[in-house]
């Protein structure tokens, strides 16, 4: 690929893409990305791989608290692309230095491990909630052959996805992290704004679940709706989240959890009023459950039918991208290359591969890993899920692990091409990672009951698969974008590939190892840590194995994501809002909300894209902060061999009080990050 040298210098003085990097290209146009083809500076440098290591693991560990919590997770590319820019020019006063390429390596590798903290939350505390107590050993095996094979089935769908489809696909978490990357490159103010986050995260969960001088949560019993009740969880994390997601989003996902809190669960009270106890709870009646209880017991089947039809209703919406990108991957796996994506090079062009002058050839900046290297690795991993006994420690020979192995390959190279691409219109943050993993553990549940492996096993194998096949997808959504972003700077994908690789290797056995201290230090299912995705995955699994789902509430929630369809409301938030806890979805709408005021009310689109940004980076900073500080006391509590019970005693005055005023005090908060994001110039 030729490039004008004198117009690329002028686009790296302002600092800023060129002007097709956020459109179609026109017939014969090419994109020169920032740092063109004819260039081959340092990327998969030493300080590159350890910084991305560094913030991968702590970014893993906070998601992980927060999917636990919460049952959704963020991307973290962007954070951690600034946190790499300002280690880069701390570094540069030592004498160091850096280029943006390493730091794009960088946050590729620390990005991944995110999606790999999605998929093990999403699904393994499911063992723990069986009374099961998976190794470390085993939940490693699993995330690394979920992380790998996401990688590797992404690789042949890159040039169709992110070179062809460029302008088409806005991928937009990609797409802003090369924005970010490019802004930064003189200098790092922007990441003051994430560790300023990170440092307020912590503190206020210093002051909630450590001093305990504030509560972190606020409810409201509503005295004219029987069992009505309306609640909010005061957590930064959740509140970062809302303001991340946008307005949209967060008010689809407190409408279902309203839906839930002033409909559902009222009218159940008023339904079960005078009635000996209904199916699925045996002892309590109705009318002697809280609606906490409620939620519990009936509400969350119904959420679970809702997200579950969602999810399918999602994937069927895809299918025609399916069946394209199936082509596409089948085409670039047997080694066919479209002459559309490879460029002819000029002999003089020293990025390019060695061939003669004049033969078509690929830039530095069109080359993959070898397909060879592909399959190899693919391969590699199924015959591992076969003959290892850890991953799949539930099936008793190699026969049955050679089913699961399968069932591993199949379901993920199905549901990468889908979350490859959906992410590239919908972002990493929206990819329905919980609506595939379902697919697949249907999938795989019907199969192992048809076989007869329906005994705590079977279950748990069930389990496992999934866990595999959700690392997968969300990995390859997480790797789309890390590629897009890279090929509008003008990195190496193939050394991008190697970093994923890199990625998920180094932060898989800290995720695992996060998720068992919490699970030992608090425990799944509790108040603290829910585990809602993982204990709707158990759901599905029990239901469909020991035939025994109360099909009814399912098909209110079935009929609930068709009627949202039918209102054209995005089912799948929709459906997440009414399985979740309407307290979850408080401070995610709040968030979402000041996003829109403050981006509403600036005086101009550059004040609002500022504002904007500055919003995004302190969110995620909340999100790491509170998550890092919930694992940290878990860790503090372990070690001392009791539960977590913090160094204050809690409030000590009426409930209604606490939550007054630790909702104002949150309100205080609130109000502290309204004024930093309208603050210019930090």
């Amino acid at each position: 690929m030729t490039t004008n040298g004198s117009t690329m210098e002028q686009s790296k003085s302002q600092h800023s893409l060129p002007e097709n990097a956020n459109r179609p290209l026109a017939r014969g146009e090419v994109y020169t990305p920032y740092v063109p083809a004819t260039e081959s500076p340092h990327e998969f440098t030493v300080k590159s791989l350890f910084f991305g290591i560094l913030f991968g693991i702590l970014f893993g560990a906070a998601n992980a608290y927060l999917g636990l919590r919460a049952g959704l997770t963020i991307s973290t590319s962007i954070p951690v692309a600034v946190m790499t820019v300002a280690a880069f020019h701390a570094l540069r006063k030592f004498g160091g230095t850096a280029n943006i390429l390493e730091a794009n390596l960088s946050q590729t590798v620390g990005s991944s491990s995110s999606s790999v903290a999605s998929g093990v939350i999403f699904t393994l505390p499911a063992l723990f909630l069986w009374g099961l107590h998976p190794s470390l050993l085993q939940m490693t095996t699993l995330a690394m052959a979920g992380g790998l094979l996401g990688v590797l089935f992404m690789i042949p769908l890159r040039r169709f996805l992110i070179e062809r489809e460029h302008g088409k696909l806005p991928y937009p978490e990609g797409t802003a992290c090369a924005h970010v990357l490019v802004a930064n490159e003189a200098g790092g103010s922007q990441a003051r704004n994430v560790f300023i986050g990170l440092g307020a995260g912590a503190l206020y969960k210093a002051l909630t679940g450590w001093a305990k001088v504030l509560s972190d949560e606020a409810h409201l019993r509503l005295p004219f709706l029987n069992k009505g009740e309306l609640g909010m969880d005061l957590s930064p994390a959740l509140f970062g989240v809302g303001y991340i997601l946008g307005p949209r989003i967060a008010t689809v996902m407190v409408g279902g959890g309203l839906l839930s809190s002033l409909l559902i669960i009222p009218a159940i009270a008023w339904w079960g009023e005078g009635r000996p106890p209904l199916y699925p709870e045996m002892v309590m009646t109705i009318s002697e459950m809280s609606a906490s209880q409620i939620w519990t017991r009936y509400v969350r089947y119904i959420g679970a039918g809702a997200v579950a039809v969602a999810g399918i209703i999602t994937l069927a919406r895809s299918l025609p991208v399916m069946i394209e990108s199936f082509r596409i991957g089948a085409g670039e796996l047997k080694g066919r290359v479209d002459a559309e994506v490879v460029t002819v090079v000029d002999a003089s062009d020293a990025s390019a591969e060695d061939s003669a002058p004049g033969e078509l050839k690929k830039s530095r900046t069109s080359r993959d890993l070898p397909l060879k290297v592909v399959g190899i690795g693919i391969l590699l991993i199924g015959l591992t899920l076969t003959f290892l006994p850890a991953p799949f420690d539930a099936l008793q020979d190699n026969l049955e692990r050679l089913v699961a192995a399968v069932c591993v390959v199949v379901f993920a190279f199905f549901f990468v091409t889908v979350a490859s691409r959906i992410v590239g219109l919908v972002g990493v943050t929206s990819n329905p990672t919980s609506g595939m993993t379902i697919a697949a553990l249907l999938g795989t549940a019907g199969i192992f009951l048809v076989l007869g492996w329906t005994d705590i096993n079977g279950k748990a194998a069930a389990l496992t698969i999934g866990c595999v096949v959700a690392i997968a997808a969300s990995i390859a959504g997480d790797t789309s974008q890390d590629l897009k972003t890279g090929f509008l700077l003008g990195a190496t994908p193939r050394k991008q590939q190697i970093g994923e690789l890199v990625g998920v290797l180094t932060s898989a056995t800290f995720v695992c190892l996060s998720v068992m201290l919490l699970a030992e230090t608090f425990g799944f299912g509790s108040e603290e840590l829910p585990a809602p995705q993982a204990t709707l995955m158990k759901l599905v699994i029990d239901g469909v194995l020991d035939q025994n789902l109360p099909w009814g509430l399912v098909a209110i929630g079935a009929g609930i994501a068709i009627i949202a369809e039918l209102l054209r409301i995005p089912s799948l938030p929709f459906a997440v809002g009414v399985y979740l806890p309407v307290s979850t979805m408080t401070p995610i709408f709040l968030g979402g909300m000041l996003k829109l005021w403050l981006e509403r009310s600036s005086r101009d689109q550059p004040q609002a894209i500022g504002r904007r940004d500055r919003g995004v980076l302190l969110g995620s900073g909340f999100v790491g902060g509170e998550g890092l500080l919930g694992v940290a006391i878990a860790g503090v509590a372990f070690v001392q061999g009791a539960r977590p019970a913090g160094i204050g005693t809690g409030w000590l005055g009426p409930e209604w009080l606490a939550s007054t005023v630790s909702f104002l005090a949150f309100l205080v908060f609130a109000a502290w990050f309204v004024k930093r994001v309208r603050k210019e110039h930090v």
